[in-house]
């Protein structure tokens, strides 16, 4: 009997300070714990730190603040919905089964939430900006310019990852990145300079490069042509869109 006391005094705040203390170890449990609180702390971190460049009202802050702990209000019901039935079911049981989704579904309804909130708060201030920064571009050739080489280097370095190969003669045929990216790079050099002395110096490197690629059997004729023509088309599309646009 007297254990059974105990364990009740165990179970209840015996004063306001143990219940904030029992308070602050659920949430360090919560925090620390489950794979999902974590990773939504990590991206509203990311949305606080990206807040702090779209000058937000006070109104919309608090909007953003509430929707941010809502999901993790939520998320910590469930955990706690999860614990409880766990510790009485041990077995597979249908109203097991509607509590543990019904405290997802509410995780799922706070993040519906969150989603709509952050379009309303950034959808048009990250239009303003990123047209801001596409007319900063198309109105620079250097910068396209520099777009287009990292762009160039995303393809190359995803080309590479995935290893997009095709069949000929038996043998794998890999697109050489290297040509690739120095027929751009003339491309870009002539549109951007419309020099011919920079387009011939830009020409020479890039079939040395080409040759060097063929010489030291890393490449076969077949596999830098495929990259130069890509690096063109790739350029040319890219300076296209921005000149139809």
């Amino acid at each position: 009997m007297k254990q059974e006391k105990e364990e009740n005094k165990k179970l209840h705040n015996s004063n306001f300070f143990e219940a904030c203390k029992n308070a602050v170890n659920g949430i360090i449990y919560g925090t620390t714990t489950q794979s999902n609180v974590k990773k939504q702390l990590v991206i509203i971190a990311f949305v606080m730190l990206i807040s702090l460049f779209f000058n937000l009202s006070k109104v919309e802050f608090i909007c953003l603040i509430f929707a941010c702990v809502l999901i993790i209000f939520a998320e910590m019901v469930n955990t706690a919905v999860e614990t409880v039935v766990d510790l009485y079911v041990d077995v597979y049981h249908p109203k097991a089964k509607i509590a543990k989704d019904v405290a997802a579904g509410a995780v799922v309804i706070t993040a519906i939430n969150a989603v709509i909130i952050a379009y309303f708060l950034f959808f048009d201030k990250i239009g303003e900006i990123g047209n801001s920064i596409y007319q900063t571009v198309i109105n620079s050739p250097t910068y396209l310019a520099f777009v287009v080489v990292i762009l160039i280097v995303i393809v190359a370095v995803a080309l590479k990852a995935a290893k997009i190969r095709g069949k000929r003669n038996n043998k794998e045929l890999i697109i050489s990145c290297q040509s690739m990216l120095a027929s751009a790079a003339v491309v870009a050099t002539w549109i951007v300079t419309e020099n011919l002395v920079a387009l011939s110096f830009a020409t020479i490197l890039a079939i040395m490069i080409c040759m060097n690629r063929v010489e030291s059997k890393e490449r076969t004729v077949v596999e830098v042509v495929l990259g130069v023509i890509l690096g063109i088309l790739i350029t040319i599309l890219m300076y296209g869109l921005t000149l139809f646009r």
